[in-house]
């Protein structure tokens, strides 16, 4: 049920967008997106259990590769936010409010690892295929 009306509210704002982004200034069009991106973030709902973005991407091959790249202290940092949020939504709780992970503060640690762990496995591909 959450990710029909998740889907469902993609769609209308995906076709409301569309018709305003047709209409408006290219600086108004990336504030709107930019508070889009904001509105989307919180209503995600991990940031409330003290989640990056980047902790709930699907593990396979790729990103446990990725994550074998990571800096030791990274790992455990991300190790740590993983475990509390595990343990949050097993006590079905959330965080205090001051204690979310902020839209601001959500940097991409694992995106650079990510995209080089893909870039090497199809330059891989390209060349067994030769």
């Amino acid at each position: 049920m959450t990710s029909d009306l998740i889907s469902l509210t993609r769609h209308a704002l995906r076709s409301s967008l569309e018709l305003k982004m047709a209409s408006r200034a290219p600086v108004a069009t990336g504030r709107l997106m930019l508070g889009i991106r904001k509105w989307y973030y919180g209503m995600c709902g991990f940031n409330k259990l003290g989640l990056m973005r980047d902790d709930t991407i699907e593990e396979d091959s790729d990103v446990k590769q990725a994550l074998s790249r990571l800096p030791e202290n990274e790992l455990n940092n991300r190790v740590f936010r993983i475990k509390r949020a595990l343990d949050l939504n097993m006590k079905q709780q959330i965080l205090p409010k001051d204690q979310w992970m902020k839209f601001e503060e959500d940097i991409s640690y694992l995106s650079p690892y990510l995209n080089e762990v893909i870039r090497e496995r199809k330059e891989i591909e390209e060349w067994t295929k030769k």
